[in-house]
């Protein structure tokens, strides 16, 4: 399935809350696994307090999903704790992506 729209979410961890920010985006992977309107999803390490998060998503509607989901509830709820400053989000268009091919069976 070919992704038409993304987010781009960075953070920027509170000193001392780094392994606490790196724990929270891997137990997220659970989470969005079970979204099936998120294409791919990649939570990433920028710089030693900086940590960004760029999903796809088939349609726009699967990108609402998902910022009305389980990931973006327990975000807003942990932003103060962990981050240094509110995450910012943004919405993104896809213009073209290499997508592996789907195996045949």
């Amino acid at each position: 399935m070919m992704p038409t729209v993304a987010l781009w979410v960075q953070l920027e961890a509170k000193k001392g809350k780094e392994a606490e920010v790196e724990k929270f985006l891997r137990d997220g992977l659970s989470v969005v696994n079970r979204e099936p309107g998120t294409v791919t999803w990649y939570a990433l390490k920028l710089g030693p307090t900086s940590y960004g998060i760029f999903d796809s998503f088939s349609d726009a509607k699967g990108r609402e999903g998902h910022l009305t989901g389980e990931i973006a509830k327990a975000l807003n709820e942990r932003s103060a704790e962990l981050f240094s400053k509110p995450p910012t989000i943004e919405r993104i268009d896809i213009l073209a992506a290499k997508m592996p091919e789907l195996e045949h069976h």
